[in-house]
């Protein structure tokens, strides 16, 4: 099957693009489609990688099924034909990518939780002993595994980078009962997660989740669940801190593209076969470590 850039459907309007999902307004509910898109540094490749829409929507469902005992998630479900209004062309482009979801109002923070030191955590520890103004002890190192797993949110950012912010600023942001309450939430899926992935050979370093108030005003998981896009993924076999880890999703762009004379605007450079081959490969050992099933 041909790589999935970008969808139009007849009968539905667009609700927003994001870098790799389409989401469509069904009236009472929406349409998440999760395209082949990928990016980088904030750029969406012109390249699509085969597959991965598909891959991330069948990882959400399988982490929507094994935490809703944790909280209330928005999905309603992911078989195209509950949809009458599309075409037979269109079922067949959005099969397996799609999911059909509750309207929320979405909560305007990000919900991290890190494990391990890594990524703009383990620059800020470098620089000050701490992640999001939480203290950590001395003597850590890149990819340490952290005493505790600590709750470090971020506000949402609809292009660039989203900023890390301290637990105070999400109160603010949320108030209190609120800002308690996804935290509270959001640790316990990432411990049950990462508990479930040792025993699939991975460590689960760390993590987003966002949250949305439904209609009744209870607080529901939305959005994609752990997936290679939104968590680091490490093969525990390999890990060592004190190194950067390979991770479970990009890498093989991101680093090709740093041997690219690219300032990091777009236009972005044309894509080799061999990174589209090659990311694919890593989306699909991805979904097969954590789900457990082989991708047909």
């Amino acid at each position: 099957m041909n790589p999935l850039h970008t969808t139009s459907l007849s009968q539905f309007p667009l609700f927003r693009r994001g870098k790799v999902r389409d989401v469509y307004d069904l009236g009472t509910k929406l349409m998440m489609v999760a395209t082949d898109r990928i990016s980088a540094f904030d750029v969406v490749m012109n390249e699509a990688i085969p597959d991965k829409g598909a891959l991330l929507t069948q990882i959400s469902l399988y982490w929507f099924s094994q935490l809703q005992h944790i909280i209330p998630h928005h999905l309603i479900s992911s078989d195209v034909h509950t949809v009458p209004e599309l075409s037979a062309e269109e079922r067949a482009m959005l099969d397996g990518r799609t999911m059909i979801v509750r309207k929320t109002t979405p909560l305007p923070v990000e919900c991290v939780v890190r494990g391990y030191l890594a990524g703009s955590g383990w620059k800020e520890y470098q620089a000050s002993r701490t992640v999001c103004g939480i203290p950590l002890r001395d003597g850590l190192m890149d990819s340490s595994q952290l005493d505790a797993p600590i709750f470090t949110p971020a506000t949402k950012a609809e292009t660039g980078h989203d900023e890390n912010i301290p637990f105070s600023t999400a109160v603010e942001i949320l108030g209190e009962a609120t800002a308690n309450r996804v935290r509270d939430v959001s640790i316990a899926l990432y411990n049950e997660a990462s508990h479930m992935m040792r025993s699939r050979g991975l460590i689960l370093a760390d993590t987003k989740f966002e949250f949305g108030i439904a209609d009744n005003g209870e607080i529901i998981l939305i959005d994609e669940a752990l997936t290679p896009d939104s968590s680091r993924y490490w093969l525990a076999s390999e890990y060592a801190p004190g190194k950067p880890q390979q991770n479970f999703d990009k890498q093989i762009l991101r680093d090709w593209l740093e041997t690219c004379d690219w300032n990091k605007q777009a236009p972005p450079p044309t894509l080799p076969a061999s990174v589209i081959d090659g990311t694919r490969a890593k989306y699909i050992e991805a979904f097969e470590r954590i789900t457990g099933r082989s991708f047909a």
